[in-house]
């Protein structure tokens, strides 16, 4: 891996911890905020969101522009979001200041999975994003951890400015180690990258990731509050349950990312439907003590395990838009951020408990499984995609449609690959 993915990594490991350390922060928030915890609930909510907006209109207003400067003042921006969250004296400012972090979050995120994807051979897809996606793993390893254990010990805003530092630092790596990347001859065109999405495998990779995402942050938003509530564990556990859910997501983030480039399907197939058993577990033994704490580990092993193949599997049926691709993945992701922690809020405003967190989220993970189902058959049957990962850039939709199949589970396909706008000219292309 060139040393500009692990920089990438390291940078997403400030992101991430943004975008999930709320889920052990919620009490304090809520008490400090005086609202409720399904409302505090909500600026998990409010950051999704922001990255499904944001990832697609970043990725399209920056399309032409020089990815490296791209990177250093998305970074920049959301770094002085945690500060803006650090000092809000209200929920609303804090609100509004999730939606700005998760704005610059998300572009960052689409050109920075662009740009990794460019800069290795097809096959190595996968494992490319296992670096970027391995950063948000030590996120929940370290970040949400000590996030909660600041909030625990020095208030919830000593977590954002933890962050703010972090983003700083990680604002040096890009600035010092993402060479400057040169824009092509070509200049990108969006109306060639919107056609992505006249392709129904697209928009079923988007339906999958985003109910394998939100089926488990459904569960795992609340997952503090039913640590105390419900299995009756002291708050001072909940830093060390949630680096546990952050231990699993690292080792599954590097199984996964080995497997998937040859077996896509199989990791997504197995890897949700082990997900999907374990929050059914988790509801079934959420007062039980030990029961909670392995299946926080298992449940943070089996949905990162997943998350390789998803990215992967949008790039592969969208290798021509790039930089579009990653930002449908990251708004894909957030769609299940946004919608999984909303409909855990409800069923807790509805009175059914924390508990029924999991069961919901299982639910969404069922609907996941019969969308990878139908992808898997529609792939079979002789109908593949239409803007497949390496169609050259002159063919049209039915072009790249009707002459080349989808690379096999992953695998090189024969076709000559797109290069990455704005990569470099030696590595732009990557290798079959």
């Amino acid at each position: 891996m060139p040393m500009a993915v692990y920089i990438l990594g390291l940078s997403v490991f400030a992101l991430g911890t943004s975008e999930f350390m709320l889920s052990g922060l919620l009490p304090p928030i809520a008490d400090d905020m005086d609202v409720s915890i399904p409302k505090a609930g909500l600026l998990i909510s409010a950051f999704a969101i922001g990255m499904v907006v944001g990832a697609p209109l970043l990725a399209v207003a920056t399309l032409r522009l020089p990815r490296r400067t791209t990177l250093i003042a998305l970074i920049s921006v959301f770094g002085l979001g945690q500060v803006a969250g650090a000092l809000a004296p209200t929920y609303e400012v804090l609100f509004v200041s999730r939606v700005v972090s998760a704005l610059a979050c998300a572009g960052f995120w689409a050109v920075g999975a662009a740009v990794a994807i460019a800069m290795v051979p097809v096959n190595s897809r996968a494992r490319a994003m296992a670096v970027m996606i391995g950063g948000l793993s030590i996120a929940n390893v370290l970040g949400v951890p000590l996030g909660a254990f600041l909030g625990e010990s020095f208030g919830w805003r000593s977590a954002f400015w933890a962050v703010g530092a972090a983003s700083a630092v990680a604002l040096v790596g890009v600035v010092t180690r993402i060479p400057r990347i040169p824009l092509p001859d070509e200049k990108p065109q969006l109306k060639r990258e919107v056609a992505i999405y006249k392709d129904r495998q697209v928009w079923l990779s988007i339906v999958i990731t985003a109910l394998a995402a939100g089926g488990v942050f459904c569960a795992f938003s609340y997952l503090a509050p039913l640590l105390t509530d419900v299995a009756g564990l002291s708050s001072g556990w909940v830093p060390w349950v949630l680096a546990l859910f952050g231990a699993g997501a690292l080792i599954g983030t590097t199984i996964g990312g080995r497997v998937a480039d040859a077996h896509l399907f199989g990791v997504l197939l197995s890897g949700i439907s082990a997900s999907t058993v374990f929050l059914v577990a988790l509801a079934l033994f959420a007062s039980n003590q030990v029961a909670v704490i392995v299946l926080a580990f298992l449940l943070g092993l089996s949905a990162f395990y997943t998350a390789p193949a998803l990215n992967a599997r949008m790039f592969n049926v969208a290798g021509v838009a790039p930089t579009l691709a990653g930002a449908t993945t990251t708004a894909a992701f957030n769609l299940g951020n946004t919608s999984g922690p909303w409909l855990g809020g409800a069923v807790i405003d509805a009175d059914f408990g924390f508990r029924a967190t999991a069961w919901a989220g299982a639910a969404m993970l069922v609907l996941g499984l019969a969308a990878v189902t139908v992808s898997l058959r529609l792939r079979g049957g002789g109908t593949p995609s239409r803007r497949i990962a390496g169609a050259p850039a002159h063919a049209g939709p039915e072009q790249s449609g009707s002459q080349h199949a989808e690379p096999e589970r992953g695998a090189p396909s024969a076709c000559a690959v797109i290069p990455e706008q704005g990569a470099p000219s030696g590595a732009a292309a990557p290798r079959r």
